[in-house]
Parts: structure tokens; sequence; C-alpha cells
């Protein structure tokens, strides 16, 4: 049998699969990617996704499969706008850096020197005022994961809230989870309090401070955030939950082409092409091997952003906005998202400045722990991908 139908019969019903590689030859870890990639669509019942890897800059293979919008039967293809969620977080990181090398703020500020509000909140370990950026920066901070305490499902429950003062308005019935500094706990919260203190010092809105300070320079041109531009709108993804009825029947829900995630922007907002983020992911791994200027950020600025502070899991662990992974021999950086129906990934080796993105637009809910275990193997087959 060859690859080709091997691979068709390995997807669902209707999905069509399509390899490019660039140049000469396959990666070796190419085939083994795909295969992991295709049995999280195949496991998750997923609607559409890619896979990319690049080499300083320039695509090597890419792995489009599936339909961006199952309604309308359009094809995932190099244009297709997927949405990110906490990959934005890195974007947020670096635009805290860049304040402090412009000697701006410290990462040992209080958080509350900027967002005041926060004092609101109980914290059973001591004053507000010892939590600092750089704990917020690392997941160290001790404040909760989600933003909202809605989480059932229910049609009356908001998508995520759409103003600050609605977020001020919980901080009385909220508490600090564990001693600030003690421990890595994961927090979405956290990353919309440090945009407050971007927009605080600039007095620009967070979006338009990534696109002038971050996007502009790297000529990064079809990002966005929130509803999709009109000149772009045609190749917007639709999100879908697969969900788990009163009956017990699993369904797949259409969550659109458009949803906002309101102040939440800052923790999980981007909307792009993959070529979006291979640019970011190239262009930090680029700066980091000495072959780049820095346009947005240091290289020395990356290397401490890099540095490990807290254990997230084996071979994981968190530095200031970015997650470390070890491979062997190799450090490898990224970030992972999950929002909206879409879950994606994005990996890189500041040594050989190889870059690795996936992303898919369905997320299943009937059987998290399964998924999340077939998502974690198609990353790590990705990551291997970045040694070839």
């Amino acid at each position: 049998m060859s690859t080709g139908l091997s691979l068709l019969l390995a997807l669902p019903l209707g999905l069509v699969a399509a390899t490019t590689l660039a140049g000469q030859g396959r990666p070796p870890h190419w085939e083994a990617a795909v295969k992991a990639f295709d049995d999280l669509v195949s496991a998750d019942r997923v609607v559409g996704g890619s896979l990319v890897l690049a080499r300083a800059g320039t695509e090597i293979a890419r792995h489009d499969v599936g339909l961006a919008d199952r309604e309308r039967k359009q094809s995932v293809d190099t244009g297709t706008l997927f949405h990110w969620g906490s990959i934005t977080k890195t974007l947020t990181a670096v635009a805290i850096l860049q304040l402090r090398d412009r000697g701006l703020l410290s990462l040992d500020d209080p958080i509350t020197r900027w967002v005041p509000e926060l004092r609101q909140i109980h914290n059973p370990f001591g004053s507000m005022d010892g939590i600092t950026l750089r704990m917020l920066l690392s997941h160290s901070a001790g404040f909760q994961d989600p933003t909202w305490p809605y989480d059932e499902g229910k049609p009356w429950e908001p998508f995520e809230p759409t103003r600050w003062e609605q977020l001020v308005a919980m901080m009385p019935y909220q508490e600090v989870h564990f001693a600030p500094g003690s421990r890595y706990g994961y927090s979405n919260p956290a990353y919309i309090y440090l945009a407050r203190v971007i927009e605080a010092i600039t007095g620009d809105p967070w979006q338009s401070y990534v696109y002038k300070n971050i996007w502009g320079p790297l000529g990064i041109g079809e990002s966005y955030f929130n509803r999709t531009p009109w000149h772009l709108a045609e190749r917007r993804s639709a999100g879908y939950t697969l969900n788990r009825e009163e009956g017990g029947e699993v369904r797949l829900r259409d969550n659109g082409r458009e949803f906002d995630p309101g102040i939440t922007i800052p923790n999980g907002g981007w909307n792009a092409p993959v070529a979006d983020l291979v640019t970011w992911g190239s262009h930090l791994a680029s700066v980091a091997a000495g072959q780049t200027p820095g346009l947005v950020i240091s290289r020395e600025t990356l290397e401490e952003m890099w540095r490990p502070v807290g254990e997230v899991r084996e071979r994981e662990q968190m530095g200031l906005g970015f997650f470390i992974e070890t491979e062997g021999k190799r450090r490898l950086i990224g970030h992972t998202g999950e929002q909206g129906g879409f879950r994606s990934f994005i990996y890189f080796d500041p040594v050989s400045q190889a870059v690795v993105v996936g992303v898919v637009n369905t997320t299943n809910n009937a059987r998290p722990e399964e998924s999340d275990r077939a998502f974690r193997r198609a990353a790590g087959a990705a990551r291997e991908l970045l040694g070839d």
C-alpha cells in the first residue's frame, strides 16, 4: 500500500491530507511526525489542521489536512488563518522585557505598583505587594489558572470577560492559591495583569503596542486580534469542539469563525496564518544564534528569558514567558495554545534555527485525558524534527 493511501485511510472520512516538501530529501523524522499528527486528527475527529517545519526562516516541509470550515467545504491551505491561544503570551512576555531593557520597569517591581486593584485579592501568604512581575512571567505568582469560574458549557456562560471592570469586580472573591514564588502554577489572568502594566507605562492599548513594537519591525503583516479584517475574512478557520451530551452521545459543535476573547486577548488572542508563527519563532531563534540583529529584543535578554525558573514536568521547565524542553542534549524553546476549539504548538531550536509549528481547529472535550496524551505525542514527535 502506498504511503499516501495509508495516510488517507488513517484519517476520518472526508478529510484529505497533503504533504509538500521543499528542496531535496525528506527530513528523517518527518514521516513519524506526520503519523503522530494524523493520529491526533483521527482520534480527536479533528476537522482540519497544519504541521510545518522550517529552518532559518525557510519552510522545509508542510502537512495540511482537512477543512478550515466544514460548512463551506473550505480546505486548509497555506493561507488559512488559525487561532493560536496561549502562544500569544510570548508576545506579552517579550513586550515586558522590552520595557525593562528601556529602563521603564524592573522585573522585581510589585505588580501592585502598576495594577493596584490586585490588592483586593486575598493573599493568605502575605501582602499582595510582594508579588513581582517576574513571578507573573514565570507563572509562579499563585494566581488562578482560568479567567472565568464558568466552565460547564451552559448556553448563558460567557466565552471570556470582555471588560477590565468585570475582572476587578471578581477580585474580592479570589485568593492566591500558593505562596508566591514557591512553585509553578499556570495562570491566564497573570498575563492580563502584565498587559495592564504595558498599557500603564506606554499609554498604548496592548494590541497597538504589539503592532508597533513587535509585528511591525518583523514584517508580520497578516496577524491580528479579535474580529478578522474584511480582506482576510474568507481565509479564517472555524473552531470546533467535540462534546458529550447529557444522553452520552458525542457531537461536534461548530463554534464559528469569530469569537471575542475580550480583555483576555493578551493571554490568548493571536490569529494568524502558520507562516507568521514561523516568522516569529525563526526570528527569535536567529537572534539567539547570533545570526540576526535583535530587532525587537536582544540575544542577552532572550537567554535570560530562556533560563529555567521552575519545573513544569519531567524534561520541561518554565522560563519567562516560554517553556523550555530538553530533548537529549538539545534545549528547545516553545509554547502551546488552546482556546475556542483550536490547539497549537510552536517549538524552535536556538542552535539549529529550526522551527516546528502545529495547529488543529478541533478540541475533543468528550475524552480530554486521552486527547491530551495524543496532543502531547504529536508535539513530542514534532520536536524530534528540530534535530534533523
